[in-house]
């Protein structure tokens, strides 16, 4: 009996000291912290709409922002395609969107219409000058996606055309297309007014970044057209880009907008590497994965993200 209860005593007491053991345990203390520290950096990571122009890049580079900041601990929504610069900067400026993607010379343009900036330095440093108070633009990326007046090798050799000063003597007798909001643009059908003195027959409006303005311009139903720099149907037509003497077209790095009040440093940071690990090689071949090989967006994006950051 005595042998018994010692054995009972001794079994009570290693329990015993196992469950304070278990509840005071170190290990088991800085766990429990790291999990609400875990939980704490969640929500510090904030949440965020990520919004995108109405074409099929400015939509990969809002994916691959969204992805991006999904991996980072950010609850992401996302609204594409909302139309023109005028129509997402009052989506950003009213709250119903956070972020997207833009390019700094547009943007410049777009709130300094009297910009003469050209350069990546000097069109970012404008564009910080005149931008509102309640949005912010992160780190401009090597990327650049400009606009460009583009012409079917045909025409180019049969008027001897190298660039869009050549088209003086002959833009009376073309049709120019573009998106809808170039007609009225300071870089667009006006600009190009007064900057090369070009006045052209007509205007057709097309939609940008579509593969319209592309069967357009190689079917003859424009004669010149606006055409992104990174579309791969340029090469892929072997259209002639005519080159800018008078930099009508101003720098263009992709950069991330955002407004002041949606930005922590998680978001930051991330954003910014995003533009760290884009460049204007590796934005091409991933146009030619979503418009010439049919990708979805959003894979291409992910692949992207999985591979870079």
């Amino acid at each position: 009996m005595r042998r018994s209860t010692l054995i009972t005593l001794a079994l009570s007491a290693t329990l015993g000291l196992a469950a304070c053991g278990g509840g005071g345990d170190p290990m088991d203390t800085g766990g429990g912290e790291e999990a609400e520290g875990g939980e704490a950096s969640a929500e510090s990571a904030g949440s965020l709409t990520v919004g995108s122009a109405n074409f099929p890049e400015n939509e990969l580079l809002a994916e691959i922002y969204a992805a991006a900041l999904s991996d980072a601990g950010v609850d992401v929504d996302t609204q594409l395609n909302i139309g023109s610069r005028e129509a997402y900067i009052a989506g950003i400026q009213d709250g119903s969107i956070d972020a997207l993607p833009e390019y700094t010379g547009g943007l410049a343009t777009f709130f300094n219409p009297e910009i003469t900036a050209t350069s990546p330095e000097d069109v970012l440093a404008d564009l910080q000058d005149n931008l509102p108070e309640d949005l912010e633009v992160l780190e401009i990326s090597e990327a650049q996606d400009k606009d460009s007046l583009v012409v079917t090798r045909e025409t180019a050799d049969e008027l001897g055309l190298t660039s869009i000063a050549d088209l003086a003597d002959h833009a009376g007798d073309m049709t120019l297309g573009g998106p809808p909001e170039f007609e009225s643009r300071p870089n667009g059908v006006d600009g190009l007014a007064e900057v090369y003195g070009l006045e052209f027959a007509g205007f057709r409006s097309l939609a940008a970044g579509a593969n319209l303005t592309v069967q357009s311009l190689a079917n003859g139903q424009v004669d010149v057209a606006n055409i992104f720099t990174t579309n791969p149907a340029i090469e892929e037509n072997d259209f002639v880009v005519l080159e800018d003497p008078e930099s009508l077209f101003a720098a263009q790095n992709v950069v991330p907008l955002i407004r002041a009040d949606a930005v922590n440093p998680t978001i930051e940071e991330t954003l910014n590497e995003v533009s760290a690990a884009l460049d204007t090689e590796n934005l091409t071949s991933m146009m030619v994965q979503v418009q010439t090989e049919g990708e979805d967006p959003a894979d291409v994006a992910r692949e992207f993200v999985d591979a870079n950051l």
